[in-house]
């Protein structure tokens, strides 16, 4: 595979470009029709007896639309629909401001492990499967803030994903705080761990993905303890953090990129369903 190299001169390409081939995967609807034929009438009252039981909770939670196809879209979506070139999140700011970002790192997906996931969360993801890590860096329309984002990839079922509880999910993880991802030759040339200042984690329940966020100033200065994103907005906080917005910032995109990738899930599900 090839991603954009580091800078900002993406190619079309480059930017267009799969994360990896796509394997085909067959759904196997001509088995799945075959034996409806074979049951026969007959157990048609059992069938939907059976989806009665379900949605009154006597049966596992029924599959969000999109949720099957979202597994595979780490490898199956374009680089630019996972990681547009450009975000925009109105009242995502403080104020509420509008907030525009540009893309300028890409890095290859990435098996579940220390150097793309935080370790407290890697631990909570290998047991549902955790298959693949995606990340980019932003950085903001001033160019001050620079922010890595992460998709997590995981073959949970519905059940497992809502058990994260993906709106507590930041608390729980303490300081867990997600890995920087620098580009050389852009304004993430300095972001690293010690230049982290926000972050956020969520896992939405309707898709089989963890989203990540960490914010940092594009001048590279250190920051003594990265604070998740919610403690950075609080009022009455006078540090150049909370000032700069970077919590904002963190949560914003984390925010944004969720809602692209349900866009982006649903919309696959809706293609797979007219073939």
């Amino acid at each position: 595979m090839r991603v954009p190299a580091y800078g900002t001169d993406e190619t079309p390409v480059e930017t267009t470009t799969r994360l990896r081939p796509i394997r085909e995967r067959r759904r196997g609807r001509t088995l799945a029709v075959g034996a409806c034929v074979v049951l026969g009438i007959g157990l048609v009252g059992g069938a939907l007896a059976g989806v009665w039981l379900a949605a009154s909770g006597g049966g596992k939670p029924a599959e969000p639309a999109g949720y099957a196809v979202a597994k595979e879209l780490w490898h199956n979506a374009p680089v630019d629909t996972l990681f547009p070139r450009t975000l925009t999140a109105p009242q995502a700011g403080p104020g509420p401001s509008a907030r525009t970002w540009t893309r300028i790192v890409v890095a290859p997906d990435a098996s579940c492990a220390p150097a793309s996931l935080a370790p407290k969360l890697l631990t909570a993801l290998r047991p549902l499967g955790c298959e693949r890590v995606l990340r980019a860096t932003y950085t903001d329309a001033t160019a001050s803030s620079v922010l890595t984002v992460g998709l997590v990839f995981t073959r949970a079922d519905v059940t497992a994903q809502r058990a994260l509880d993906g709106a507590k999910l930041t608390a729980r993880l303490g300081q867990d705080v997600p890995p920087a991802l620098a580009g050389p030759g852009t304004v993430a040339a300095g972001f690293g761990p010690a230049q982290r200042a926000a972050w956020w984690v969520t896992a939405p329940t309707d898709l089989p993905v963890v989203v990540t966020a960490v914010s940092g100033f594009a001048d590279g200065r250190a920051v003594g303890r990265a604070v998740p994103a919610d403690q950075a907005m609080k009022k009455g906080r006078a540090d150049a953090v909370a000032q700069s917005g970077l919590g904002h910032e963190a949560l914003g995109i984390a925010g944004r990129l969720e809602q692209q990738l349900r866009t982006t899930a649903l919309n696959a599900a809706k293609e797979e369903d007219q073939r």
